[in-house]
């Protein structure tokens, strides 16, 4: 799943008595919507009340992201439009509150060039959001009392304050508070938090720190009560979702060894725990790094019926001197083997990759062989990044940099190939009977789609919201399908 900035949905409590009332705007991927919602959650268990609207708002939180250029810009600009409406909408009272990862790696910048902001908050804070709210609420706006100020007087002017702590170390348990953005019929349920990779484009290690993983018994029982919720897709999501477990193994794997069930907890029983669970639901796995898998996960998976044949295996570059660039810690001929494993393991699974271009260094011949690996491999599903210079990264610093219009025109092309691929694709379910889950009473998503990044299925008649139906496939619209929906599927 490709990193994305776009604002979330924020949902409204009922109003009863007047109680102080908490806004928020996030932005960027799925583990920050999870974070967005661990700190509503805090929120909401410390007696305040959520609203979607700013002009209601006592404080406003802002969740940034940081993961590119584009949405640290994005990021900044909402930060300024939050407080230049709070002037406009007459509350100069209104508190406002920076999280996220932007927060986590340059609050102290942050802090000296946006007094507008009242406090920013890291990756450690977030299900202390609550109490960081109220601390700000009970503060004096006025600088004659110091010791209660949220911000601090410095060099005659007001700055402010910063609870960021450096290496975060959080992960959430099954029964940390949650508020809930996602649709009532899915969630995603973050399994571990943090990265090891060292690739040369990436900050998150710097910002999220090392990986750590919850325990299999948390994410069981967090899964459990989401299924008696209702959740019919579970998501699960990590910065490194393979590696789960191996963390907490005695002895610690190398960057490069595969899942090993016999050593501790992994993956492979995860799956096996939440697929013994009743109900009727999807899990569904983001974010695999190629390194870590094993014949064991692969027949874990294959054997778990309530594991979608659907696998998020983000691989960056095909050529060996950009992997090595990138410091991917795999080979070309790594990535071939495993494709093919998965293909032949997993009987109908659908395979979703991302891929830079423009790195530095790349040659047109670079270009042109992943170009050439995308048409012989023909993923169901692809996302393009052109390359991003990422302050703090090892790549920023490498010789080669491609200039932004050759960047873009590489993304157009490789774009346009994927097209032709993924129409292809759609043509091939024509025919076809597929099992979805309705999103909104015209549109659904088949097993090989996940929510917000892949294809939908338009439908020709209402069908109920959150549930299976059966969907008979008559048309397409490139990466869309056209279906008729009729008999509810269980298992």
């Amino acid at each position: 799943m490709p990193e994305t900035t776009q604002s979330q949905p924020t949902a409204v409590l009922p109003s009863s008595s007047r109680r102080q009332k908490v806004g928020m705007i996030s932005l960027g991927c799925a583990k920050n919507l999870v974070d967005a919602e661990i700190m509503l959650g805090s929120v909401r268990a410390r007696g305040l009340e959520i609203t979607a609207d700013a002009d209601e708002a006592d404080v406003l939180i802002v969740n940034t992201c940081a993961f590119i250029d584009a949405a640290k810009e994005e990021s900044i600009e909402a930060i300024l439009q939050a407080h230049q409406e709070r002037g406009l909408r007459r509350r100069p009272g209104q508190r406002l509150i920076v999280s996220g990862c932007m927060a986590q790696r340059f609050s102290a910048e942050l802090a000296k060039e946006m007094p507008e902001v009242d406090a920013f908050m890291g990756l450690d804070q977030v299900a202390q959001a609550g109490d960081i709210v109220n601390r700000l609420l009970s503060a004096d706006p006025q600088p004659s009392t110091l010791d209660s100020q949220p911000s601090a007087l410095v060099n005659d002017a007001w700055q402010p304050l910063n609870l960021v702590t450096r290496q975060p170390r959080y992960i959430p348990d099954y029964d940390t508070p949650r508020f809930r953005l996602t649709p009532a019929h899915s969630a995603y349920v973050k399994i571990a938090e943090g990265c090891n990779h060292p690739c040369s484009f990436c900050v998150i290690p710097q910002m999220r720190g090392r990986h750590r993983s919850r325990t299999v018994e948390s994410v069981v029982a967090e899964v459990r009560a989401l299924v008696a919720e209702g959740v019919k897709e579970i998501n699960l999501i990590s910065q490194d979702t393979t590696y789960y477990g191996m963390d907490l193994w005695e002895q610690k794997p190398g960057p490069r060894q595969p899942v090993d069930p016999a050593r501790g907890p992994t993956l492979c029983r995860l799956l096996e725990e939440l697929n013994a669970l009743p109900g009727d639901f999807w899990v569904r796995l983001l974010y695999t790094h190629p390194a870590h898998w094993s014949d064991a996960l692969i027949a874990t998976i294959a054997r778990c019926e309530k594991v979608a044949r659907y696998i998020d295996l983000p691989l960056q570059h095909i050529h060996p001197e950009m992997l090595a660039a990138m410091r991917r810690e795999t080979s070309r001929e790594h990535i071939e083997t495993l494709i093919a494993r998965l293909r032949a393991g997993i009987p109908g699974v659908a395979l979703r990759t991302t891929f830079i271009v423009g790195f530095p260094g790349e040659t047109e011949a670079h270009f042109e062989s992943l170009l050439e690996f995308m048409e012989t491999t023909r993923f169901e599903r692809l996302g393009v990044f052109a390359y991003s210079q990422e302050e703090g990264s090892r790549a920023a610093k490498l010789p080669g940099q491609i200039p932004a219009a050759t960047r873009r025109a590489r993304h157009h092309r490789a774009m346009q190939a994927q097209q032709r691929i993924a129409a292809a694709h759609s043509r091939a379910q024509v025919g076809r009977t597929l099992r979805a889950l309705v999103d909104a009473p015209l549109v659904a998503r088949a097993e090989a789609d996940a929510p917000d990044i892949d294809g939908r299925i338009l439908l020709d008649a209402p069908a109920t919201v959150g549930e299976f139906v059966s969907v008979a496939i008559y048309g397409t619209q490139i990466y869309d399908l056209l279906g008729h929906a009729s008999v509810v599927q269980k298992r």
